[in-house]
């Protein structure tokens, strides 16, 4: 029996995955959703930032996000792994790690970003838990704390800078070499902030809430939460790269403004095209391109036969 055709396959359960579904579904629009259930947030206690749904855990997010996807007949969901995908005559082949093949006239990746930590001891335990990459997501629960910025060079000037409309007592720890111009310290001692450019022995913390900072020398730092600017990421998927989609200056894949690759009828949607996002954000762009995709499938079916 021939495979079904879907008008639309998403690639990637996220908020921007989730929410292209929603309004695609909502257009009656035959919408195939494949996630492999490894979200970038997945270390993350609590999301803030988005509308009504300010503090929710990604757990919490996630399981409303199906609830309300499912009301809709013609949206299904699949747990898996999407590993290659065939393009030919305007329709996309999307082959899984289970073995199952899907065809759909246009195909949206939203499989966001990797997260690369730098390797400090301890790190890991409080990564989306004390320290966090993003003071909009996480700062208001820690204003006016004694923190840690990790990060070095002239960018994490500009960081602290943004962490201190947060709280002002704060040190910076570079792990080495700060790599900082005299007057990038000047100004930042001018505002009582400290520059800490020993190597890290380790991070101490319990239950994931960041305690101390602890250099190779013994000396000790307390700290009760951090922001961290160099953590590296990488594509969590390289099926664009496959198909010849190129890279952006952000390090995600290059789109229009509506997420459309040079690819016809590939779409790159949320952290994937921009590195981060956050969770409003992603999902505004979700529902953004969900609407344009649905407005071109209009105009290609206009003239159709029958």
């Amino acid at each position: 029996m021939a495979q079904p055709t879907h008008d639309v396959v998403i690639v990637g359960g996220g908020p921007a995955g989730m929410s292209a579904a929603l309004v695609l579904g909502r257009s009656r629009r035959k919408v195939l959703l494949i996630d492999a259930g490894t979200p970038r947030n997945a270390v993350t206690l609590h999301s803030h930032g988005f509308l009504t749904r300010d503090g929710i855990t990604p757990k919490e997010f996630r399981d409303i996000s199906i609830q309300q996807l499912t009301k809709y007949e013609s949206v299904s969901i699949e747990q898996d792994s999407v590993i290659r995908i065939d393009t030919e005559e305007n329709l996309y082949t999307i082959h899984t790690q289970s073995g199952l093949s899907y065809i759909g006239k246009k195909v949206i990746i939203a499989t966001g970003m990797k997260d690369h930590l730098p390797s400090i001891p301890g790190l890991q335990e409080v990564y989306g838990k004390s320290v966090f990459p993003c003071p909009y997501c996480d700062g208001w629960e820690h204003r006016d704390e004694p923190l840690a910025v990790f990060g070095q060079g002239e960018k994490v000037v500009d960081f602290t800078k943004l962490i201190a409309n947060w709280s002002r007592d704060l040190l910076v720890f570079t792990n080495g070499p700060m790599n900082l111009s005299v007057s990038d310290l000047k100004e930042l001692n001018t505002h009582n902030i400290g520059v800490i450019d020993g190597h890290i022995k380790g991070i101490l913390s319990t239950n994931g809430v960041l305690e101390s900072v602890i250099l190779e020398d013994g000396e000790v730092f307390k700290r009760s939460a951090g922001f961290i600017m160099n953590v590296d990421a990488t594509q969590s998927s390289t099926i664009p790269e496959m198909l010849g989609v190129p890279y952006n200056h952000h390090g995600g894949y290059e789109t229009d403004p509506h997420g459309l690759t040079c690819v016809p009828g590939l779409y790159v949607i949320g952290d994937a095209t921009h590195a981060f996002s956050g969770l409003a954000g992603a999902a505004g762009e979700g529902y953004e391109v969900g609407v344009s995709i649905n407005h071109k499938l209009v105009k290609e079916e206009w003239n159709m036969p029958g």
